[in-house]
């Protein structure tokens, strides 16, 4: 059958991504290509690579050997804060808000990047400065009320409850005006109520801020329930790629999951 073509914009394209530490080989020729408006899940039984696989599409790591290219640019010269700065933005399994900082802050902190102000300009306390400060805080207090925080802002992003901290990442992480988020585990902790909140709240933020999502995901609910394409890691090799239905019937996937439950 012929494959069908998408014509939409190439945001991210990795090939042949290979992740090496010592003598093992955590990612094995990993591929992926990703375009705009997409949301696609990356799965596999725990230790198959794939936050190894974010550390790498996001330059934390720098991939032994293969290439990641963000827009047509190839990341490997970049830093992360570079990389971000093409519109890659992520959040993290562990989180790792700025727990001492007021919630407010967290946003604006990272709306930094795209601030319109010099150093000059807040070093001596320009009109400018004040402006953009004023604009970044709007903007923070915007992003707030979208993910139901706006009453907590002046809090210790360390005081809210897990489920919020989890939500304030992903309010930071859209604070860098991304056009694609990688979101690592967003349901961890969370209860099933939570989760089926987090499941519209990734679809709306998809559809409201024109994003392209990749997510990492335990909860096979969530990934099935708001995928379009998802694909499985084993021991660090993509073993499947597809649609929620011809994943979950996939005989290769079901060996990997149900091995790793047996060696439980």
């Amino acid at each position: 059958m012929a494959e069908r073509q998408d014509h939409r914009e190439v945001l991210l394209h990795a090939e042949d991504v290979v992740m090496q530490f010592g003598g093992l080989r955590a990612v094995d020729g990993f591929k992926l290509t990703l375009h705009q408006g997409e949301l696609v899940g990356l799965i596999g039984p725990n230790g198959a690579g794939k936050t190894t696989c974010f550390n790498c599409l996001t330059g934390v790591y720098k991939p032994t050997s293969g290439r990641v290219l963000i827009r047509g640019i190839d990341t490997k010269p970049l830093k992360p804060y570079q990389i971000s700065a093409l519109g890659m933005t992520r959040t993290f399994q562990n989180i790792r808000l700025f727990r001492e900082m007021n919630v407010i802050d967290n946003v604006i902190v990272a709306g930094l990047q795209h601030a319109r102000h010099t150093d000059f300009d807040s070093i001596f306390r320009t009109p400018r400065h004040y402006v953009e400060e004023a604009r970044l805080r709007e903007r923070a207090m915007e992003l707030l009320a979208i993910f139901d925080l706006k009453e907590k802002y002046d809090l210790k992003a360390g005081s809210l409850p897990y489920g919020d901290q989890r939500r304030l990442e992903i309010v930071r992480a859209l604070a860098t005006e991304p056009r694609m988020i990688l979101l690592d585990e967003p349901a961890a902790g969370m209860n099933n109520k939570e989760t089926e909140d987090l499941m519209h709240l990734i679809s709306k933020i998809k559809r409201d801020f024109n994003l392209t999502v990749l997510l990492i995901e335990h909860d096979m609910r969530l990934v099935m329930g708001i995928c379009e394409r998802i694909l499985v890691l084993d021991h660090g090799i993509l073993i499947a790629e597809g649609t929620p239905s011809q994943i979950q019937n996939d005989p290769k996937v079901i060996t990997a999951y149900l091995g790793a439950e047996e060696q439980a």
